[in-house]
């Protein structure tokens, strides 16, 4: 912590680094690492893992694809109003269950916008007085409601083909994406249990993170410069069926790249990802103090995130954050990346129009992202199926691998059952409860009388 403390003092009085941004050593065997140059000086470690595949077996089972109905219309009002018809097939939300999942009958979500600020609105008119009248008395006709005008519409409609992703098919890849501070060795456990099951396997590093090399520009860590180094990484790697697996901050580059390449992604895992907010940094965070201050403090900073990032504190987790190379960059990209994370497109409505199945982890003990943010999510995409891990912090994928790894197969190899949407016979009156939100069945028109 003295040499720390020095370090920061020699850099407030020179203006300079007290190191210099460099890539960080790694221990793994060089003959699965990639260096990939996304742009000129641009250089990102790319972990790519390709078994030796035998020739799959095709089973009667894998040549049968049925389709989702995707279709949902979404309307924003002026008062902040965000109402989403689900208008095609609605999966079952407990489908992760080793199991095929259900197809439920269409249904409506009413939320309120997360940045909505209340304006004042018209009061509805009250009714008049009842005329008292000489003989029969009429009862008043009820006040006309002034008819809500939508400020924004958007319509989807479409079909998908939802299956299941083995080890053994030469057309899946998974991509895992770490979130700021990480790098992909804390990816570990994940790699090696799925590596060892067939899958073809992509985790790179983000820019000044891991061994990939850091820029000294603030502005090579907005957002959109990431974003894009991750749709480089996802153009050269990607197959026909692709699994985006995120954590924090990695989770917005996955939503990202599912909204450009929805035929490409195939499914996506979002863990401790939070809600679907538009990202906007934030003006009073500590990230904010000078990069020499932050290397002052970056002992206090590394415990911070110890003791926020997992439910337990003791020797193994330090080791678990010293194997997985975490919270382990230099202070000036840490500020810069914290500072870069603008991105306002990524709202409500944006999450709301991913048709592509979506798996939510959850850590119970995370301090960094509330357990609302992540049932908010699930409200708000169509096909979201939220796992909570009781025992499981912000690093979940960490402390419970076995758990974590469980389940992910468990949804990789995950398939709707779209026989029982055929024969289903739904009641026009049932409520049902859709992506977390009990919502009632739209009842069908009567017909006209001859």
């Amino acid at each position: 912590m003295l040499t720390s403390i020095t370090d920061g003092i020699l850099c407030c009085l020179t203006g300079k680094a007290a190191s210099l941004v460099m890539p960080v050593d790694s221990s793994e065997p060089a003959d699965t690492f990639e260096f990939v140059e996304v742009k000129p000086g641009r250089v990102l470690r790319v972990r790519h893992i390709m078994p030796e595949r035998r020739a799959p077996v095709v089973t009667e089972e894998d040549q049968v694809k049925d389709s989702v109905h995707c279709k949902r219309k979404i309307t924003v009002y002026r008062n902040g109003q965000l109402v989403i018809e689900n208008l095609g097939d609605v999966l079952h939300s407990e489908i992760v269950q080793c199991q095929n999942g259900d197809v439920e009958p269409c249904s409506t979500v009413e939320v309120e916008l997360a940045d909505y600020k209340e304006v004042p609105t018209s009061p509805e008119p009250k009714p008049a007085p009842p005329l008292s009248m000489v003989g029969e008395q009429k009862p008043a006709p009820p006040p006309r409601r002034r008819r809500r005008k939508p400020k924004r519409m958007v319509m989807i409609d479409s079909e998908r083909e939802i299956s299941s992703c083995k080890g053994t098919h030469s057309d899946v890849a998974l991509f895992f994406v770490h979130g700021v501070g990480g790098s992909l060795d804390i990816w570990g456990s994940q790699l090696d249990f799925f590596s060892r099951l067939g899958y073809e396997i992509i985790a790179p590093d983000l820019a000044g993170h891991g061994a990939s090399t850091a820029p000294h520009i603030a502005a090579a860590y907005t957002f959109y410069a990431l974003a894009e180094d991750m749709r480089a990484i996802f153009k050269k790697y990607a197959r026909k069926r692709n699994i985006l697996i995120g954590h924090s901050y990695g989770v917005s580059f996955c939503t990202f790249l599912a909204h450009e390449y929805p035929d490409q992604v195939h499914k996506v895992v979002m863990i401790n990802g939070g809600g679907p907010t538009a990202l906007e940094p934030s003006l009073c965070s500590i990230f904010q103090l000078p990069s020499c201050v932050l290397h002052c403090l970056s002992p206090c900073l590394a415990w911070s995130f110890l003791k926020a990032g997992f439910a337990h504190q003791g020797a193994k987790e330090k080791q678990l954050l010293k194997q997985g190379n975490a919270f382990n960059v230099n202070p000036f990209v840490l500020r810069a990346m914290m500072s870069g994370q603008y991105w306002p497109e990524g709202d409500e409505v944006y999450h709301a129009e991913l048709t592509v199945p979506i798996l939510l982890v959850h850590g119970m003990y995370d301090k960094f992202v509330p357990i609302d943010e992540d049932q908010r999510m699930a409200e708000i995409l169509l096909f979201a199926f939220l796992k909570v891990i009781e025992e499981g912090s912000h690093m979940v994928m960490m402390e419970c691998p076995d758990t974590v790894n469980t389940l992910l197969h468990e949804f990789f190899l995950w398939e709707p059952d779209m026989s029982k949407k055929k024969a289903a016979k739904t009641d026009p009156d049932k409520t049902v409860i859709v992506n977390g939100v009990v919502a009632q069945t739209p009842k069908p028109n009567k017909p006209m009388d001859k």
